[in-house]
């Protein structure tokens, strides 16, 4: 099921009686999601994710526009009326039915031409269940469950309902971070066996690249980009998107633009073929640094931290906005015993931003 949001906006009024000061949490938000394909809504805490999933399931209205279920617009249309399955951070299982009750529970309300027997019912469950892979637990009651397996009937009382869309709000930040990596994946798989369009609200971005087709990076109800994860990392539009991706996070230092060459301190560091003398906000990925004994950009190196296959290199620059700079090198570099580490950069990892509105300035990359 396509799902089109048009213009979505949701104000919220002020709390404040003295200044009523609204607030807008979802700020004019346009954007088409494919059928069939698994969205991630990203982006720190109040920025308007969960809010717009909410106004997608019919459990908040939008302040203003429209949402369209492939051409149907279901804009005013009620919840228990959009064939949505839900998905909450808390699971919500009731405590006293087992799980087969609680999987089965969203069917027993189905009225008219809708309505099941008790065997199609029973089917209906253990046909979800079995995707989730619970099936062995149905007479177990939501107490003697793990988290994991908790999260999973949750999953399986959305599905059952065979819905049109799946909505997820932040699953996975109950678990602990094996169980994470497991449930994430299992989403996924699920997601692919049935091919039901999903929406994926997550504050954590490394859950949220994992498995979508295509994210959304929101920041204070204004959508900030929207791409496949890896183009979104590998090109964002503004340094808060820059910033957001990525473990360990992007470098920033201060910087300048002199004769189309990049100045970090008083070093050369980069050709900038296109851009105009000005001072810029520099972001350098932990992957685009090259253990170079010639290379032009000195670092005071503080420590080597040995990952396996990768070493972080920690250091310091005066020009740095992070507490510190963490270069991510092969293990095959040997990085020689000193006060400094001497680095040359892979421009396509390096970024520059505006210093008066943080969007992105672009260079030519030979």
């Amino acid at each position: 099921m396509k799902v089109v949001l048009q213009n979505l906006t949701k104000i919220f009024p002020g709390r404040n009686k003295k200044v009523q000061e609204e607030v807008v949490a979802v700020n004019d938000f346009t954007f088409t999601i494919p059928d069939g394909k698994l969205i991630g809504l990203l982006g720190p805490s109040g920025c308007g994710k969960s809010t717009t999933l909410y106004m997608i399931s019919g459990l908040q209205k939008p302040t203003g526009g429209k949402i369209f279920f492939g051409d149907d617009d279901v804009t005013e249309l009620a919840a228990e009326n959009r064939g949505v399955g839900l998905v909450f951070q808390n699971y919500a299982l009731y405590p006293h039915m087992t799980v087969k009750q609680n999987i089965m529970f969203p069917l027993q309300n189905l009225r008219g031409e809708d309505k099941l027997t008790k065997e199609d019912m029973i089917e209906r469950a253990y046909y979800a269940a079995k995707l989730v892979q619970i099936d062995e637990l149905m007479d177990r009651k939501p107490s003697e469950l793990s988290g994991g397996q908790q999260q999973r009937v949750a999953i399986a009382r959305a599905l059952v309902k065979m819905p049109k869309v799946l909505l997820l709000d932040e699953p996975l930040s109950n678990l602990d971070a094996r169980l994470r990596l497991q449930t994430r994946e299992e989403i996924r798989r699920i997601q692919k066996e049935t091919g039901i369009t999903t929406i994926f609200v997550t504050h954590d971005q490394e859950e949220a690249m994992s498995i979508s087709d295509m994210i959304v990076v929101m920041k204070l109800g204004v959508v900030q980009q929207i791409g496949a994860p890896q183009e979104v990392y590998d090109d964002p539009t503004n340094l808060f998107v820059a910033k957001f991706l990525g473990t360990p996070p992007i470098n920033v230092f201060e910087g300048s633009v002199k004769a189309e060459k990049l100045y970090i301190g008083d070093a050369a560091v980069l050709d900038v073929p296109g851009i105009d003398d000005r001072d810029v906000t520099v972001g350098i990925r932990p992957e685009g640094f090259v253990i170079d004994e010639n290379g032009p950009f000195v670092c005071g190196l503080n420590s080597v931290e040995v990952m396996g296959r990768d070493v972080s290199v920690v250091c310091n620059h005066a020009a740095s906005l992070n507490p510190v700079i963490r270069a991510i090198v092969d293990a095959d570099n040997k990085v020689a015993a000193g006060a400094t580490v001497s680095y040359s950069l892979k421009p396509h990892k390096v970024f520059l931003f505006s210093k008066e509105d943080e969007t992105r300035l672009r260079f030519e990359v030979k």
